[in-house]
């Protein structure tokens, strides 16, 4: 699996190396793909819906081992943030956009799609299967649902939706995660080299950079017991940072009044978004759980040999005293993690 996954890895690291624009429709022709398999899920399921079977214990309280409404919300809120990971992928790509417009129609656009999409897939499946029965489901659940409704064709419609998704996912997280260091690199937060293009306008050495750690977590799964579900949880708690980090500076920005001068309005509303973000990042850290925060300060911390070297590159001080202190909590988060893996009282 691990030789299939880096085979994949690096034929679309090389495809993505001969022009972002090339990669960027093909990206589109498989999003096409992978949504049409579950617009028809919807479609179908909609007839096949009983509201006797939605309606069966729908707070699943006659399940103690599930705990109460909240708790279960709690457990939930990882996976469900997971699903809206990449939702800031267009503001990443904005310099990129023929118009900057463009920008905010996509996310809003990509938001309100994904969210009709989960919550339909979701609700629609338990009108159609008990929640025991789909709890029992292998992955990809969802064909399950289809095949019990149709028969097994279902199931291979959405099994191969499923490969076209996963592709166009791997295309899209690796133009991502090239274009975060590229973009960081022009802002002199990361080192100058990732800031290079090649002659196709491709960032050549981020590309680089970002799918050899990928291959680098391939090769660690050998090594680790880890379930896919723990290694989202890990993944969602690393996102929650940064989510957290740009809340509250659009709420510090929103206070101070920078940018608004003349927009008033414009500032109370965006004020009022700031802060219900940046509260529910931290119910979302708080969801998560202190070992999925201490393993992702661990990942980051050598993150801070990058962010030096830019610092020294444009010949400032590597941190201010704000920077200081959450360097600190950063080194200390990643050496307990690092203590919990060796003593066994962490795991992956």
């Amino acid at each position: 699996a691990v030789i299939g996954a880096s085979v994949l890895l690096w034929g679309v690291h090389f495809l993505v190396l001969r022009g972002i624009q090339e990669a960027a429709f093909i990206n589109l022709v498989t999003t096409v793909a992978k949504v049409v398999p579950l617009i028809f899920f919807v479609l179908i399921a909609v007839f096949a819906f009983k509201l006797d079977i939605f309606t069966t214990d729908i707070w699943g309280l006659k399940k103690p081992d599930m705990g109460s409404v909240m708790n279960q919300v709690r457990h939930m809120m990882l996976v469900t943030v997971w699903v809206f990971i990449g939702i800031e992928g267009a503001s990443i790509f904005s310099a990129r956009a023929k118009k900057r417009s463009d920008v905010g129609k996509a996310t809003v656009i990509g938001f309100i799609t994904v969210l009709l999409l989960l919550v339909l897939v979701n609700v629609l499946s338990l009108g159609v299967m008990t929640q025991p029965e789909l709890a029992k489901l292998q992955n990809p659940s969802m064909a399950a649902v289809l095949e019990h409704i149709v028969g097994p064709w279902g199931a291979a419609l959405i099994s191969e939706g499923l490969i076209i998704s996963l592709l166009g996912a791997l295309l899209s997280w690796v133009l991502l995660c090239a274009e975060i260091m590229f973009a960081a690199a022009k802002d002199h937060t990361m080192p100058e080299f990732l800031s290079r293009e090649n002659a196709n306008h491709v960032p050549a050495n981020a590309l680089w950079l970002t799918n050899a750690m990928v291959q680098v977590f391939l090769v660690i799964t050998l090594f680790s017991s880890s379930t896919y579900l723990s290694l989202i949880y890990l993944a969602t708690s690393m996102i929650l940072i940064p989510y957290l980090w740009s809340a509250a500076y659009a709420l510090l920005l929103a206070i101070r009044g920078e940018g608004y001068e003349n927009a008033r309005s414009e500032r109370r509303k965006d004020l009022f978004i700031a802060a219900v973000a940046l509260l529910y990042a931290i119910w979302l850290i708080y969801a998560g759980g202190v070992k999925y925060l201490l393993l992702s300060a661990l990942l980051y911390a050598p993150g801070v040999i990058l962010f030096a070297k830019a610092k020294l590159e444009a010949k400032k001080p590597v941190f201010t005293h704000l920077e200081n202190m959450i360097f600190v909590a950063v080194l200390i988060g990643a050496l307990l993690a690092a203590y919990g893996l060796y003593d066994g009282f962490l795991t992956l």
